[in-house]
């Protein structure tokens, strides 16, 4: 599979990386043996990033990424960290990252962790001088390698671009976000800072595989937060409202290339994009982790597919969404 640089971190990364969220909470249940098979599907399919965070499962997803990859060297494994207490500016300090990342290194089973990001923190904490040293000292003190921010709003993006010891940047981008390429990636290119694109199939939307008669579980996001009640709503269906999403993606269909899912057709939309570093599609089981990872090996999309994914967004989902984040 290509590889990308993390030009900050001097690592590479596969284009194609996995999302761990399902694998620890708020998608059904998975079982820890199914987790593992998901996982090894993957890295035989080349990839080498796996994302996750300590509030997956209340660590459970970090716990089943450290036991699968402590005997396999050349992967990188990203976490997250900052929503286990109140989202106030006040709780990003020094001693909350070292309790909070000291946990992680547990959980992973490391002594330095390859990348942590604060995850989704309040607009105000990008700003903070305070926030940015106390990271730097992480990695003096090599609890950390390395650190990003996953953010929901492209001012934020921007906003931590600016930081010269920032290595990364996670966002929601995909067929109906097209907002970051405006601004960010080419910010993210000119500085070296990594790109990671979450959130690329709209929780499940750009599949193809959804209809008005799908229903979600009680503890699947895609039930519980539709209108935001938990998190922030655009982590759901990219905040798209769904009856809206489906229609848009009946009018992709027609673009996807013979032999390739829909899945795999939104997939290499973020990979042509310019200054992407690596695409995280989560997956539930191995199938959908080898059809994921296979996306990288489809042809790039022709400038006429990629203007016609634009006019779908312009016409149905940019209303939506543009001007939200």
């Amino acid at each position: 599979m290509e590889k990308r640089d993390f030009r900050r971190m001097g690592r590479t990364a596969s284009v194609v990386g996995l999302g761990a969220w399902q694998l620890g909470a708020d998608w059904g249940d998975v079982t820890e043996a199914d987790a593992h098979a998901t996982l090894q599907a993957a890295v035989d399919a080349g990839v080498t990033f796996i994302d996750t965070a300590d509030v997956y499962g209340d660590g459970r997803s970090e716990q089943i990424v450290g036991s699968f990859v402590k005997d396999k060297p050349g992967l990188t494994v990203a976490t997250k960290m900052g929503r286990r207490l109140p989202q106030e500016p006040s709780n990003y300090t020094l001693d909350n990252f070292r309790a909070w990342t000291d946990r992680s290194r547990a959980n992973l089973g490391v002594d330095t962790l390859d990348l942590v990001q604060l995850h989704c923190p309040p607009t105000a904490v990008f700003g903070s001088d305070e926030v940015f040293d106390a990271l730097d000292t992480l990695v003096q003190e090599k609890r950390i390698a390395a650190y990003g921010v996953s953010v929901e709003k492209v001012e934020e993006a921007l906003t931590a671009i600016a930081r010269p010891g920032l290595s990364s940047v996670q966002i929601i981008l995909n067929a109906f976000r097209l907002k970051p390429l405006e601004r960010v990636l080419p910010a993210a290119a000119e500085a070296g800072v990594g790109i990671i694109a979450r959130v690329p199939l709209a929780s499940g939307l750009l599949s193809g595989r959804y209809d008005e008669n799908t229903t979600f579980a009680a503890d699947d996001h895609r039930n519980y937060n539709r209108n935001g009640e938990s998190f922030d709503v655009g982590e759901t269906f990219s905040g798209v409202d769904f009856q809206v999403g489906l229609e848009a993606v009946r009018r992709l269909s027609p673009l996807v290339p013979d032999g390739a899912t829909m899945a795999q057709f939104a997939i290499r939309w973020i990979i042509d994009q310019p200054g992407l570093t690596v695409v995280i599609p989560g997956a539930r089981n191995p199938q959908q982790a080898r059809a994921n990872a296979t996306a990288a090996d489809l042809a790039p999309l022709t400038p006429e597919t990629r203007e016609k994914v634009a006019a779908v967004y312009d016409e149905l989902i940019r209303p939506q969404v543009h001007d939200k984040w």
